[in-house]
């Protein structure tokens, strides 16, 4: 069995509490709460009350989801990603998750911003990571690129990479950094007559037969490559949400792990 984990999109009009009773009823080693549902993190739910409750179930905090922009640098960023940490720090979470611009906004060098972030984030208990999204409309697409980054600013150890199964295959990437990824976001796109690009992003499935982005063999790479994280399901699709789901994400998991 690979570590599952589950994060918090693929069930979000879930409690917090029925939430961690999915994952841990899945066989989850862990989750990944989010702020961005439109409502706080936990549910309002106290940072260490809400650990507790994840530890009583035998589940991690693997990561906090997330500061989006966070390479369109100012005050209010640096502010976002401070208070991230420290509700991060509170809850004995392992990560936060920060997202690159997908809009026109301009943005700071990526060093330079991450300078700033390795600032914050020193002498915390809590790795910043970073995601890639492989829209055109991105400012940082590809894994490759963040991977120079986080070597020239001194930062391996310090930062991490979310390697999301979706975004490698829209992004045209075929180059896996196992030794920089901290955890793997796995979801699918099925539908055959859809192209895979950044319009499905809202529609992403848990893995089934049909699944067109390559899960398990960018699982199988990963792992060959010396990944030992966590692979947590961050789907999208409106009608996966609105329905129990725990049977097919177990289906999804066995399929992956098979």
């Amino acid at each position: 069995m690979i570590p599952r984990a589950l994060n918090q999109k693929t069930a979000r009009d879930l409690p917090f509490e029925a939430f961690l009773d999915l994952a841990a009823g899945i066989g989850c080693v862990g989750v990944e709460p989010r702020n961005d549902l439109g409502r706080p993190f936990f549910d309002g739910i106290a940072p260490a009350e809400a650990a507790a409750m994840a530890k009583a179930r035998g589940l991690r905090l693997l990561g906090l989801s997330e500061v989006y922009g966070f390479n369109v640098w100012d005050d209010t960023r640096a502010s976002q990603i401070g208070a991230l940490l420290d509700v991060a720090e509170a809850a004995g979470a392992e990560t936060i998750s920060l997202i690159p611009s997908v809009d026109d906004r301009p943005t700071r060098a990526l060093r330079d911003v991450m300078r700033d972030i390795l600032a914050l984030a020193e002498g915390r208990a809590v790795l910043p990571l970073i995601e890639p999204i492989g829209f055109a409309s991105s400012t940082l697409p590809r894994k490759a690129e963040l991977v120079d980054a986080i070597e020239a600013v001194g930062g391996t150890g310090a930062f991490k990479l979310v390697h999301d199964t979706f975004q490698h295959v829209i992004a045209g990437e075929t180059e896996l950094f196992p030794e920089h990824t901290a955890i793997v976001h796995v979801s699918g796109i099925s539908d055959p007559t859809v192209a895979l690009d950044a319009e499905q992003d809202g529609h992403r499935v848990l893995v089934d037969a049909g699944d067109r982005c390559g899960n398990r063999g960018q699982a199988r790479a990963l792992l060959d490559g010396g990944y030992a994280g966590a692979f947590s399901f961050e789907c999208t699709e409106p009608g996966l949400i609105a329905r129990p789901v725990a049977a097919e994400i177990e289906a999804s998991f066995q399929r992956l792990e098979a």
